[in-house]
């Protein structure tokens, strides 16, 4: 088997079990392995430390399959992976609550790099690592076997693919799915979803707690409802007795099937109107209008995907608080999140703090939200945590 060599010092994260190998952490290569091949990695002492997926094009050189000398990497390790995997999200007894969950989340579930999502009886996989793509066939016929599915869409289309040195790819795995009806269940809602031009996977299944909780602060507010997409948000509002929700989104189509989604749930339209455009621009506008709300969601898409990039971020998160603040009535709330892995949950809430101070405002953080539970995060792996929200009151 190949080996990668470690240069000394560097096997410290091995040793606490982080599963990332950076490519400035490796002295050398022994053997010629492709992308996505198991090797073996060696302490600069010769000592084993792990077997781990090899990819030469990305900074992060290897991804660590299994700590353990005497577990191979075949497909019953796959096996093994995807039935502890779909154990715990079986433990948390999500099914009463909707039949849309994360079963894979990648490090946190020991299979770096692989998503894998049911959408009712259609599983969505993203492949995002080169050891996860390496073995694609022999992992989507064990989902199915394991499941008890028959369909797998897949997403392998976001950009991190680009970072390891793999094409985007989309479209169906195995079987067949119905596009036109596929509609999930979640907390006595119901919502279309599109597999193939969505968000991530379709839908962000991340936000199913945060959502409830929208829905239980809405009754009678007047809701804005900002980088709405779909209507997660919006239609919980609604549900939850909002007096009034314009949902506001860049894109048409997510607009439309927003609208889609109020009356699919029955939910009184009166109530609900959207607008298209930039979401900064916008805000701007209504601050100009001087108009107000009771009650403010913040859902903007990545603005840090990486460290590097969190300056950067951090002044359009500043930007998209301030003025969000400054059209909250006076004891309105603002539910407010980031889901960039590059602005961590202590910089999340200076950021924040930094904006309403610029507003004017007096306010107090009254919950703190994360990802929801089929989200889990490896201890060894605090990366996983990259949903970070806050709930605040103004004064």
């Amino acid at each position: 088997m190949p080996s990668l060599i470690l240069k000394p010092g560097r096997e410290k994260s091995l040793l606490r079990r982080h599963p990332w190998i950076f490519s400035g952490a490796v002295a050398r290569v022994d053997g010629d392995p492709g992308a996505g091949v198991t090797v073996e990695v060696f302490s600069s002492n010769g000592d084993f430390l792990a077997r781990a997926a090899y990819s030469p094009h990305s900074q992060i050189r290897a991804r660590v399959w299994t700590f353990d000398p005497d577990e191979v990497v075949d497909a019953d390790f796959f096996r093994r992976r995807i039935r502890s995997s779909l154990s715990t999200r079986h433990s948390l007894h999500l099914d009463a609550q909707t039949n849309a969950l994360r079963l894979i989340h990648a490090e946190s579930d020991g299979l770096p790099g692989l998503i894998v999502d049911r959408y009712a009886d259609a599983l969505v996989v993203q492949f995002l690592s080169a050891g996860a793509e390496f073995w694609r066939e022999a992992i989507a016929d064990l989902l199915l076997a394991e499941t008890g599915l028959s369909a797998i869409y897949e997403r392998s289309d976001a950009d991190v693919r680009g970072l390891e040195g793999l094409p985007s790819r989309s479209g169906l795995l195995r079987g067949a799915i119905d596009q036109e009806q596929l509609t999930i269940t979640e907390n006595d809602l119901k919502f279309k979803v599109d597999l193939a031009r969505g968000h991530k996977t379709g839908f962000y299944l991340d936000q199913r707690e945060n959502r409830l909780k929208v829905r239980g602060l809405a009754e009678g507010q007047e809701v804005l409802d900002c980088f709405c997409y779909t209507g997660g948000f919006t239609v919980n509002a609604l549900a939850g007795g909002a007096k009034s929700v314009l949902s506001i989104d860049s894109s048409v189509e997510a607009l439309a099937l927003c609208g889609e989604n109020v009356v699919l749930n029955s939910l009184p339209a009166a109530r609900h109107s959207t607008l298209e455009g930039d979401v900064f621009h916008l805000l701007r506008t209504f601050r100009d209008e001087d108009r107000s709300f009771d009650l403010i969601i913040l859902d903007p898409p990545k603005f840090a995907p990486t460290a590097a990039q969190a300056e950067k971020a951090a002044r359009a998160y500043k930007d998209i608080n301030l003025l969000a603040f400054r059209l909250l009535r006076t004891g309105g709330i603002l539910v407010t999140f980031s889901c960039s892995g590059g602005v961590d949950a202590a910089l999340f809430q200076k950021i924040v703090a930094g904006a309403a101070l610029d507003a004017g405002v007096e306010a107090q953080i009254i919950e703190r939200l994360g990802q929801s539970s089929d989200h889990p995060v490896a201890l060894n792996f605090p990366e996983g945590t990259y949903l970070k929200g806050l709930v605040c009151r103004t004064g």
